[in-house]
């Protein structure tokens, strides 16, 4: 979790934020100048086509072009594709690329590379449902692809969004070698915005713009440098000099209220609506007394949302009430809300037969949490210890020594309850069906169905509406879906995690799409030098 913690002194940064990168860098040049982004989020490599997550999608975004990207609105925008057309059968989608796109070598992206990058993603991806029912990819002509689909696929348009689906040049990556270790995903050749130049690991890496990018006039800038940052606080404290132009992805809360005294800054929430990050208490619904509804649900209203959003988390987040991530279209409002009630919480379990003892205590359960996430994560499941006991459930909190050990616990069910973070990536499709169906119950692999949940009518509404393209009828599986799911209380749903940017004032154009700044940077400026 970014900003989350601190443990460095800010008196003993000095210079020393930067040793190691040369101060041309960060010098503004008399073209588009340099911006300089600040992560504690360091990349295993930069092609988002084999990997997932925020890390991989900052860089992937700037240096590959996608079919399609999107607007604040959740309306697709031509991209790499200037048009599309899906059959009226919805099974197969046909895209018309733009005629001078160039990738980075000089070399033209026709539609062979489209039809390579989707097949790779299908089968390298690790969200497995994303392109499940693309078939094949034909090529009439080299300016034309055509996407056969094995049944509709309403996601499959999100699913060209810029962190999902890197169009790569087969040229490159269709040599034969692995494409989860292919040594060109550390020095990637795409058609995006920006080409990377230099990378030195767990320290910075650069982008330069791509002259012969194929939209005229863009990118603004000259140069983005992205430095990483081992400790948040570095980070902070560099963000407030005006020596970071940008700090994507901040959660702590209180280091957006530092950061929202600055001057020099705008600390804004938009965007990220695609990202979907839900932070929520999931139960083993295996393992008895969890097995009952009625404990779920106790626990559920005995748990103050508005206690932990308001308090907890200062007011900074928003809360969740359901598997859909609030801002998305698709989320259904009318559900359960489990609001704070002790009276009923007691009365259910007394139902389910959990009696207290002499000490008023009904049972003993434990309560794992992500490391690294404090507000978030380790702070919520102290206060639920709290919480509980005032119901007679004795909670007992287990750390993890680091993320490794906590997902090993939770993917072998080695938890009762336990805090996490998940994200839906755009479209239910794409990153919640995967909690919910029975069929993805696979032991040993997180953020699957790791609450061994199973419920045969949610599997027949999310078979049902992968499938459906009319947007009504959609909408309609998905609402039946989430009042199904709330009211079994596979999950307590607690808030959509709080990202925040913030930007040197300077800056102009914003990144306030659904995927906020993990999409192309090709519209960021400065409108004013920056102040160093």
């Amino acid at each position: 979790m970014l900003l989350s913690k601190r443990s460095f002194m800010a008196g003993a940064l000095g210079g020393l934020a930067f040793a190691g990168l040369p101060f041309e860098a960060w010098a503004q040049s008399a073209g588009g100048g340099t911006l300089v982004i600040g992560s504690t989020q360091v990349p295993r490599h930069f092609n988002g086509a084999v990997q997932s997550g925020i890390a991989t999608a900052l860089p992937s975004t700037q240096i590959f072009a996608s079919p399609l990207r999107y607007d604040d609105k959740w309306n697709p925008q031509p991209y790499l594709a200037k048009s599309w057309e899906i059959a009226p059968d919805g099974l197969s989608v046909t895209l018309k690329l733009v005629d001078d796109a160039l990738f980075h070598d000089g070399k033209p992206v026709t539609s062979e590379d489209v039809a390579f990058s989707i097949m790779a993603i299908k089968e390298n991806h690790p969200f497995k449902t994303m392109l499940a029912a693309v078939d094949k990819v034909e090529t009439p002509d080299p300016k034309t692809a055509v996407i056969k689909l094995t049944h509709p696929h309403p996601a499959l348009l999100l699913a060209m969004s810029p962190a999902l689906m890197p169009i790569m040049p087969k040229h490159v990556y269709g040599d034969g070698q692995d494409l989860k270790t292919h040594p060109a995903n550390l020095k990637p050749i795409g058609s995006g915005p920006y080409k990377l130049v230099e990378y030195k690991q767990g320290d910075y890496y650069t982008l330069e713009k791509f002259d012969k990018f194929f939209i005229p006039g863009r990118p603004k800038l000259d140069k983005i440098v992205v430095r990483l940052f081992s400790d948040p606080n570095a980070l902070l404290v560099s963000t407030e000099r005006g020596e970071i132009h940008s700090a994507p992805f901040i959660t702590g809360v209180r280091d957006i209220d530092r950061l929202e005294k600055s001057q020099n800054l705008v600390v804004t929430d938009k965007g990220f609506e695609g990202i979907g990050a839900l932070n929520w208490l999931a139960f083993n619904t295996k393992k008895k007394p969890l097995d009952d509804v009625r404990v779920r649900q106790a626990i559920a209203y005995a748990a103050n949302r508005d206690f932990i959003v308001k308090k907890l988390m200062g007011g900074k987040a928003t809360p969740s009430t359901g598997p859909i991530a609030p801002g998305s279209p698709l989320e259904e409002k009318n559900v359960e809300q489990y609001k704070f009630d002790l009276a009923k919480a007691s009365k259910l379990l007394d139902e389910a037969g959990l009696k207290p003892n002499a000490d008023g205590v009904r049972t003993t359960l434990t309560i794992d949490y992500i490391p690294g996430g404090d507000e978030q994560q380790r702070n919520v499941a102290e206060y639920m210890r709290s919480a509980l006991k005032r119901i007679g459930i004795n909670l007992e909190v287990r750390s993890a020594p680091d993320f490794p050990t906590w997902a090993q616990r939770v993917s072998n069910y080695d938890f009762d309850l336990t805090m996490d973070t998940v994200y839906n990536w755009a479209d239910p499709v794409i990153g919640v069906d995967r909690t919910y169906l029975s069929s993805n119950i696979r032991k040993g692999i997180i953020w699957s169905n790791t609450q061994q949940y199973s419920n045969p009518k949610v599997d027949e509404l999310l078979g049902k509406a992968a499938v459906e393209t009319a947007p009504d009828k959609r909408k309609a599986l998905y609402s039946e879906f989430q009042k199904i799911v709330v009211q079994d209380v596979p999950i307590y749903y607690i808030n959509a995690v709080p990202y925040y940017n913030a930007f040197a004032k300077g800056l102009g154009n914003l990144p306030t799409s659904i995927w906020g700044i993990a999409s192309p940077l090709d519209e960021l400026q400065w409108v004013t030098p920056p102040k160093t």
